[in-house]
């Protein structure tokens, strides 16, 4: 049965979707965290790419939807030079996304935030997150969920220098 499982996770494929590592003028991430996550999981914002949308265009609408940031709050600063994947734990594939995908496939962008703590809006139309603050970047592996350490320390070494 588990070989069957494990199988079956592995046909499915990876969900397009962007993240978006905002820094402030301190160097510092912003990270918010998950209403529906039981534990105290911290993430950067990301979200899927609709069909027809660029990844820029994504990473923007997402941030908006996740943060209320206007992009005139923001400058893009790098692109990250790869995709990034991540796979769901077992327990989690088959009930995100409509069972279609067994993990994420994910374009980068590091972005400088040039607003106010005030332009960010956590209670946007369809809210994600409970709370936000900034975190230092070396603090990100250990605020998200475990499956998702490994990208985010990938994510950190690439951006670091630009930070």
């Amino acid at each position: 049965m588990m070989a069957s499982m494990a199988k079956e996770q592995q046909e499915l494929g990876y969900r397009p979707c962007v993240g978006i590592m905002l820094v402030n003028m301190d160097g510092m991430v912003f990270v918010g965290q998950r209403l529906d996550n039981k534990v105290e999981a911290w993430q950067m914002p990301q979200g899927g790419i609709d069909e027809g949308e660029d990844e820029k265009t994504a990473a923007f609408r997402e941030l908006g939807e996740e943060t209320g940031i206007q992009p005139d709050h923001v400058e893009i600063i790098a692109r990250a030079k790869d995709e990034h994947f991540y796979d769901l734990p077992p327990e989690l594939v088959g009930k995100l996304w409509g069972g279609k995908y067994r993990g994420q496939r994910q374009f980068w962008f590091l972005a400088r935030f040039i607003g106010k703590d005030s332009d960010i809006n956590i209670q946007t139309a369809e809210p994600e997150f409970k709370a936000w603050k900034w975190a230092t970047p070396d603090s990100l592996p250990e605020m998200i969920v475990p499956f998702k350490r490994k990208l985010y320390r990938d994510i950190l070494q690439e951006f670091r220098a630009l930070i």
